[in-house]
């Protein structure tokens, strides 16, 4: 069953792979992603949105967001179970799993408890020598990416954690002196890194296989920024504007706005845009090039910033004072459309939205994206994230990972105001547990192209399932399915839709 056109009315679900069921205290490529998959056909969904797949890490709260690498994927998504089925781990490897809750993730635990697990698989790797041949195929491919990132990783950890910045100088420096002696030092922990990359990128290729022939597109996200921290600052310093002493010389965040007095400092590094415009913009063109092997469409966080970006001294507290600066929209977008004629791109859109970034947008086609807890906060027919006002090539939500579920939204946050507003365009009077399916109902019959949903939404949950609640940093990407929440009843209303609204 091939993959929808883009032009056709169609519509999916967004669930990240960490909320699936799965017996290991997270969700991973296993049979939960398997089941989920089959879910999605059943109910004749289109698309799987899922956020980044890179590395997580406890001390920036678990975000996906926030990665030492844009490449490598996160090896807690691995499933063991897939691992035991190919021989790596026995059963008796994988028999005492640890009390997780079933709601949320436990990320101490979970990580505690998998890199046990992956120490075993890649030691019987060492032993059998199965995947031997496959494995170092996938090495010399990804070779530009994966030895920088595996000395990374490695090199981080011989230096107790600490940023790059503050590692011996030569080895922050990376010359090639001192990168050959970790490498000599570290070989078999180089070597582990590795082989974890290739077995995730082995179980997401076959998990993109299994969701592609059942006419299931995937979704990627991309953040626009890298973090400081990273495999990809450390060895592509000349890209970001740095100081002498490697560390940023301004930073990333927006500018202070109805939700924020101070605005928000995300503290990632600028790019240096006359330093990418020298190299033909090769490092993102390889970035998109990557994440296209991994996804059929890719949703480009913080969209705005390939236009203008708000740029902060990085020694200020505050997003306050800072400035637009100018980024090489058209000369950027013009060599990817080049490079990747038929790229399929969705651009976050969502806050003030001026008109040079409008215009890019339509320029090279780019859908934006409607939010419908957004669109009641005026009482003002031409609001444009009304469903009425929506043109075809756009991507409608009930909310996002960044949003309460729909009746969270409702149920405390909405003002009274809000509440008349959605009742008087819904012609009728909801409760909490009615908004939810309203607003999927809102959201399919639109003009829109594609319609996507939390799963959270279609499960009508609370605030309890919130995914993430921005600038806090503490019981974020935590929230799991349960795997009897995809019996039958939890697609009925999203099958229905689905068919009336001619999304199948």
């Amino acid at each position: 069953m091939p993959v929808k056109n883009p032009h056709t009315r169609a519509s999916g679900i967004l669930q990240h792979i960490t909320s699936l069921p799965s017996p290991f205290g997270i969700g991973d490529m296993g049979p939960g992603a398997y089941h989920f998959a089959d879910f999605l056909y059943r109910e004749k969904q289109s698309y799987w949105q899922v956020l980044p797949l890179n590395p997580t890490d406890q001390a920036c709260g678990n975000s996906p967001y926030s990665s030492i690498s844009a490449y490598a994927g996160n090896t807690l998504l691995i499933s063991p179970q897939i691992l035991l089925h190919e021989g790596l781990l026995s059963a008796a490897d994988i028999a005492a799993i640890p009390d997780f809750p079933v709601a949320r993730c436990d990320y101490g635990a979970v990580i505690s408890h998998k890199e046990k697990i992956l120490d075993l698989a890649y030691e019987r790797f060492k032993r059998s020598g199965n995947q031997k041949s496959a494995c170092a195929q996938f090495c010399a491919e990804q070779k530009e990416w994966l030895d920088d990132y595996a000395l990374f990783v490695v090199t981080k950890k011989y230096h107790s954690g600490i940023a790059w910045s503050e590692w011996d100088t030569n080895l922050r420096d990376r010359q090639a002196k001192a990168l050959k002696r970790i490498n000599a030092d570290f070989r078999d922990s180089v070597e582990r890194e590795k082989y974890l990359q290739y077995l995730f990128f082995e179980q997401w290729r076959n998990l993109k296989t299994y969701c592609n022939e059942r006419g299931v597109a995937l979704i990627g996200d991309i953040p626009i920024y890298v973090s400081y921290d990273s495999a990809d600052v450390w060895t592509n310093t000349d890209l970001f504007k740095l100081t002498e002493d490697r560390k940023p010389e301004c930073v990333a965040g927006v500018p202070p706005d109805y939700f924020s007095r101070t605005g928000q400092l995300w503290g990632n590094p600028v790019y240096c845009w006359e330093a990418l415009k020298k190299t033909k913009f090769r490092w993102w063109l390889q970035r998109i090039a990557h994440n296209l092997q991994l996804f059929d469409v890719l949703r480009i966080d913080h969209f705005r910033g390939f236009v203008a970006y708000w740029e902060v001294a990085a020694a200020e507290q505050t997003a306050v004072n800072g400035s637009w600066v100018e980024a090489p929209a058209a000369e950027f977008f013009s060599s990817l459309e080049k490079r990747f004629p038929d790229v399929r791109i969705i651009a976050e859109d969502l806050g003030i939205i001026t008109p040079d970034v409008k215009q890019i947008m339509q320029e090279c086609g780019f859908p934006g994206m409607k939010v419908l807890q957004f669109a009641f906060s005026e009482d003002l027919p031409e609001h444009p994230y009304l469903p009425h006002n929506y043109q075809q090539n756009c991507v409608a939500y009930t909310g996002t990972h960044d949003n309460n579920t729909s009746r969270g939204w409702f149920e405390h946050e909405a003002f009274p105001d809000d509440r008349q507003r959605l009742f008087r365009y819904c012609g009728r009077e909801l409760s909490g547990a009615d908004v939810p399916a309203e607003l999927i109902r809102l959201a399919m019959m639109s003009a829109a192209n594609v319609v996507i949903i939390p799963m959270q939404d279609v499960l009508a949950l609370g605030a309890e399932a919130r995914m993430n609640r921005p600038s806090t940093a503490r019981e974020n990407w935590e929230w799991r399915l349960a795997q009897e929440q995809l019996n039958a009843p939890a697609g009925d209303l999203l099958h229905e839709f689905t068919h009336i609204y001619g999304r199948e």
